[in-house]
């Protein structure tokens, strides 16, 4: 395979799709161009199934006049597909309440580009390549007599913005995925991302006939899925200027949220997370800190909200039209100095966690989270994993969790968050609150 779409090619569609906006009255415009080629290859009862490949590409089209703003896409990409498509945003616009603080789309900033983002060994991965991986998973899985379900995909994205005030920014990124989920005939279940096979299998295998335990407040050891969970939630909840413009953010400058052992950084040039050099707004994405030893800093700002707050985007705009606001898509939290198996041996008795699922905010402000463990959660006691227990439910404040933060493994792992790579370690928190099991 090509590249599939070659940066320049995309960027040229860009600038086509702004001349016809400008030809349709926009006073301002930008056009954002996303380019994929992915493949995937699945795999259930140990046996591979599917091969999928598929490429597609999907302009964004955003269309001021004045401050009315309308957007429309499309992937439909010759002349007449780009006329309609700016006809339609111009419609979109003119029909669309004022926005009383519009700021204007961005101008354009200095970008750098990010060698480490493109791997063209993992664009043109291949089915056999990736036959390879799922082979090696299944082979852990039956040695440990389980069975193996799961996905191995590979990606290659090209990325363009161009905008009426100057803006012509493109990126191509590579990305990878092995998924796999491994039961075991008693009924237990382990899950793992990255190339780990035999972390799941061992899992599944040790979490059959899980006992119950009490609710309530127990010191716990959350693995690096729980903790992707806990920065996405925050940075959903609280990391992002919209939430501070709105009230609802926990983050003030200035304010302690954690312990000594928590930061958070976002910062689209660590090649650990998946890296961008831009946003989606084409504005270049700038190292942004959220928590310091323990100690909220700033917040991620777009065109839209740093209008507002009278200062300049930190380059965390995603797609038009965005009720989220911006975004944190590249975050990482420091590692810390226990190694990894010692956080289980700090633990007299209490909770080993593997991940959370169906997490859902109560209350923003204080970042209060409700859920449910998920795939491997342990009894510990005097420090050695006893056996599994069932999954729990909780309602735990997250910034009461980082304030319990007393351990931070050494070892880092990259997982995929709710919408880019993030950077995570193991944590121990000497208090979570169960409120009760999620089986009978």
């Amino acid at each position: 395979m090509s590249h599939g779409h070659d940066p320049d090619s995309i960027l040229a569609l860009a600038e086509r799709a702004l001349g016809y906006a400008e030809a349709a009255g926009a006073t301002e415009a930008e056009a954002l161009v996303t380019a994929d080629d992915a493949r995937l290859t699945r795999f259930a009862n140990s046996e591979i199934h599917q091969n999928v490949a598929e490429t597609n590409a999907q302009l964004n089209l955003r269309f001021v006049v004045g401050k009315r703003v309308g957007v429309a896409s499309s992937n439909r990409l010759d002349d007449e597909g780009l006329r309609r498509l700016a006809e339609t945003a111009g419609a979109i616009a003119r029909t669309s309440e004022e926005l009383e603080d519009w700021g204007g789309l961005p101008e354009p900033t200095p970008i750098n580009a990010i060698a480490e983002a493109f791997a063209a060994a993992t664009a043109e991965a291949t089915p056999e390549l990736r036959a390879e991986g799922v082979r090696a998973v299944i082979a852990a899985a039956d040695a440990a007599g389980v069975t193996a379900y799961g996905s191995f995909s590979t990606a290659a994205e090209t990325i363009a913005v161009a905008n009426s005030k100057g803006i012509r920014a493109t990126q191509q990124r590579t990305t990878s995925q092995l998924l796999t989920v491994a039961m075991a005939p008693d009924g237990g279940s382990g899950y793992a991302e990255t190339a780990v096979g035999r972390d799941a299998a061992a899992k599944a295998r040790s979490t059959g006939n899980p006992v119950s335990i009490d609710p309530g407040d127990w010191p716990v050891v959350l693995e690096e899925y729980a903790v992707v969970d806990l920065l996405s939630m925050l940075a959903y909840m609280g990391f992002s200027a919209l939430a501070v413009q709105e009230e609802r953010s926990f983050s003030e400058p200035g304010r302690r949220v954690g312990s000594d052992l928590v930061t958070i950084v976002d910062d689209g040039a660590d090649p650990a997370t998946l890296p961008m050099a831009f946003d989606y707004e084409g504005v270049a994405k700038q190292r942004v800190p959220l928590i310091e030893r323990g100690i909220c800093r700033e917040v991620v700002y777009d065109a839209q909200t740093a209008a507002r707050a009278g200062r300049t985007s930190t380059g965390h705009g995603l797609p038009a039209p965005n009720p989220y606001g911006p975004f944190p898509l590249n975050m990482a939290m420091s590692a810390g100095s226990t190694p990894r198996d010692e956080l289980i041996g700090g633990l007299e008795r209490g909770l080993l966690v593997t991940r959370f699922h169906y997490t859902n905010p109560v209350h923003p402000k204080l970042a209060i989270v409700t859920g449910m463990t998920r795939d491997g959660t342990f009894l510990v006691e005097g420090g050695k994993i006893v056996g599994p227990v069932r999954n729990l439910r909780f309602t735990q404040s997250y910034l009461e969790a980082l304030a319990a933060t007393s351990a931070v493994s050494s070892e880092r792992r990259t997982l995929r968050g709710d919408f880019g790579g993030v950077v995570v370690p193991a944590i121990r928190a000497d208090s979570w609150t169960f409120t009760g099991s999620t089986e009978h």
